[in-house]
């Protein structure tokens, strides 16, 4: 019997006391961006550090200028891990969608043979949180200490921003610091299969103004001898793709790895289809760089979209103008070694030497971060995966994701530590919807991949 079957057998007796814990913790209506609910996000940063002292971790309510942090630390052996979550929450909005009070869950069969606890925060990122907790719990209660030394870092901003993690990081560098770090706020590949992410694609956005004339102009008076900004806004966007849809701002592939082979391989072994992911959302053909995979693109190919557009009149009927000016919103995803800043100061060249004479532009920054990536072989993640395919019916695979979760890449540059990224969300949990739900089966054996995942961290 080795070290960590006793505690996979604790986990499974004590999942009704574990599903209690989580509810009182879900029942909290810590909503971080509504002001009204900030005595909401106190209470459950304090519920958490009463429940993380009775496992034995130094816990404390960190105040910050926004909602308070949670801090905790507990001695082991082997390496020192920093393990991430947070445990506010996104609006309830529209309440009537809910088929009950969003607040108070409960374990619903949402099918034949699988049941999931449903309540605002279940998936995003309570419930995940707590399988690190109860794992914890158990590995402790077990073997009187813990595999690792371990803190835990919960944050009560994530679905507001962050706006205090980055001078809470910067005040707290020597504390927080350890050999890796642990996030658990990503989703398997399907219900069957574990997933290590391995990649974030990065972010920058920019709002452009395009301005002409001092006022709008009378269309029928000044149409066809005064610039229009829309026009001009327009082509400056066409021009952004060539006809095989790379990007074309001078210098946008500098730092843009290709795939390693067998990591492609891998990904077609996955069985997405072109139908299987466009069908869904009523599309059927791919829109990016030509032949590449839908997961390809979305994983390892950095993209820029348009997200909005704005100008002239928009009201009901119909207005005859030349606006004075026109914005678009215009986002960049990035991935490997593209730089946020030399891609924002290559775009903005790229406008202005195409605009007319007469014609201005103004820049409204709004944010940026680059991608994250992990080795494909590095031990962190080979462990991992050899932990993961132990407890799931599938093998572990390495994937990536489209979006951003820039928490990753503050821990790499502002306390020099990897970050591995393990969720067992699904694509079906409805976070930040109504009816928001975690397959109980994840809740639970999330709680023992994370004793085997420790497990494996602590091996040499």
């Amino acid at each position: 019997m080795s070290d960590i079957a006793p505690v996979l057998d604790q986990l499974d007796r004590s999942i009704d006391q574990s599903l209690e814990r989580l509810f009182h913790l879900l029942r909290i209506k810590s909503i971080s961006t509504d002001p009204a609910f900030a005595g909401d996000c106190r209470k459950a940063a304090e519920w958490l550090v009463e429940d993380l002292k009775t496992i034995g971790f130094d816990a404390s309510v960190r105040d910050t200028a926004g909602h308070p942090m949670v801090v905790a630390h507990h001695d082991g052996e082997g390496p020192h891990v920093l393990f991430y979550g947070h445990y506010d929450v996104q609006p309830v909005d529209p309440l009537n969608l809910w088929d009950n009070d969003p607040f108070d869950p409960s374990v619903k069969e949402i099918e034949p043979g699988r049941k999931a606890i449903v309540g605002r925060g279940s998936s995003d990122d309570k419930g995940q949180l707590m399988t690190f907790v109860e794992a914890c719990r158990a590995y402790k209660g077990i073997h009187g200490k813990l595999p690792c030394k371990i803190t835990i870092l919960f944050e009560g901003e994530e679905e507001s921003g962050s706006p205090s993690l980055r001078p809470f990081l910067e005040e707290n560098r020597e504390e927080l610091s350890a050999d890796y770090a642990l996030v658990c706020d990503t989703a398997m590949w399907d219900p069957e299969t574990p997933a290590v992410c391995v990649g974030l694609r990065g972010l920058v956005g920019e709002e452009i103004t395009i301005k002409a004339a001092d006022r709008d102009l009378h269309s029928g008076f000044f149409g066809g001898a005064a610039a229009n900004p829309i026009t001009v806004l327009a082509r400056i966007l066409g021009d952004l793709h060539d006809e095989n849809g790379r990007v074309t701002v001078p210098g946008f592939y500098e730092g843009v790895e290709e795939t390693p082979a067998d990591i492609l391989k891998s990904w077609e072994g996955l069985g997405e289809t072109t139908e299987n992911f466009l069908g869904p959302i009523g599309l059927s053909k791919l829109f990016g760089e030509k032949d590449r995979s839908a997961l390809e693109l979305v994983w390892a190919r950095p993209t820029a979209e348009v997200n909005g557009i704005t100008g002239g009149y928009t009201g009901e009927g119909f207005k005859t103008v030349i606006p004075a000016e026109a914005s678009a919103k215009v986002s960049f995803r990035l991935v490997h070694k593209q730089d946020p800043d030399k891609i924002r100061a290559a775009f903005r060249q790229f406008v202005e030497e195409r605009l007319p004479d007469d014609c201005r532009v103004e820049f409204h920054p709004h944010g940026g971060s680059p991608a994250f990536q992990l080795d494909y072989d590095m031990p962190l993640v080979t462990k991992a995966q050899g932990a993961l395919s132990d407890e799931w019916p599938k093998p572990a695979v390495a994937i990536a994701m489209g979006g951003s979760i820039p928490i990753a890449g503050e821990f790499r540059r502002m306390l020099d530590m990897e970050t591995l990224l393990v969720g067992f969300g699904l694509q079906d949990d409805r976070i930040h919807s109504p009816n928001e739900k975690y397959d109980l089966n994840s809740f639970h054996r999330g709680q023992r991949s994370w004793v085997r995942i420790l497990d494996a961290l602590s091996s040499t």
